[in-house]
């Protein structure tokens, strides 16, 4: 079982506890759930740099990242950087992250919030609007085109924005469906956490003009994003480089005004 497959094993008993805990009619009685979400892809169409910076305290692949980092300051940094949007993991067991992130970010900040978690079920969109998000993450790898269909169109309908994230051609071909706002491709092989951009640049002219472009993983240089424009990409999604730092939000702001 590779750690996907753990990944996803794991999350279908949290969230079966987590109906148990929080019922659906609380979660729409939150306040957020009424909120007016911000547009990502808004604010990617017309930015320079299109940063999206990541909060996430761990991941699989690297271990521990940054365990000291305080959400609320973090979020208020990538604001003051000038960022497009932020993106929290809010899965507990492999990346030491929560909805109470999301719900402290949101609080924090007025950036588009993506709620970074590897969806499996309703519960946890309607779960994303109740604690603040604007968008959700739809990860081509554990989904099939069905879900991915009956998931975007939920977020769509309660005003989420989604960003579909696909690894190589065949995910994306069966993927690309009207209720799809960006189309994030991820460098990083899941199965064996190896990254390269070329993963990127190799499926950018298969991504229609309809959706906007993000590259998600291993982009930690201003090389990097100057690399990828040329194919396309408004988005680029940047996790550890900023989280690693002891400072995320001066880390941001220094790298953006390198672009």
């Amino acid at each position: 079982m590779n750690i996907l497959d753990k990944i996803i094993k794991d999350k279908i008993k949290e969230i079966a506890l987590k109906k148990e805990y929080i019922p659906v009619q609380i979660i729409k009685q939150l306040p957020f759930f009424e909120r007016q979400t911000v547009s990502l892809v808004n604010r990617l169409k017309i930015s320079k740099t299109g940063i999206i910076a990541e909060f996430k305290r761990r991941s699989p692949s690297k271990s521990m990242i940054n365990d000291t980092a305080i959400v609320e300051d973090v979020a208020t940094g990538y604001e003051n950087a000038g960022v497009c949007g932020m993106s929290v993991l809010t899965d507990e067991i492999y990346f030491g992250g929560t909805t109470d992130d999301l719900l402290i970010a949101r609080e924090s900040c007025d950036l588009p919030l993506l709620r970074k978690d590897f969806v499996i079920d309703e519960y946890q969109l309607l779960e994303a609007k109740a604690f603040g998000a604007d968008l959700i993450l739809l990860i081509a790898a554990v989904l099939t085109r069905d879900e991915i269909k009956q998931f975007s169109e939920l977020a769509k309908s309660i005003g989420l924005e989604v960003l579909l994230e696909v690894h190589n051609k065949e995910e994306l071909q069966r993927s690309i469906m009207p209720s799809i706002d960006m189309l994030g491709v991820n460098n990083r092989n899941l199965k064996t956490f190896e990254v390269s951009l070329e993963t990127s640049k190799a499926l950018a002219n298969q991504i229609p003009d309809d959706f906007v472009k993000v590259s998600e993983s291993g982009i930690s240089s201003i090389d990097a994003i100057k690399e990828l424009q040329p194919y396309g990409y408004k988005g680029f999604l940047i996790g550890e480089n900023f989280m690693k730092t002891d400072n995320p939000g001066e880390s941001a702001k220094q790298f953006i005004n390198l672009l």
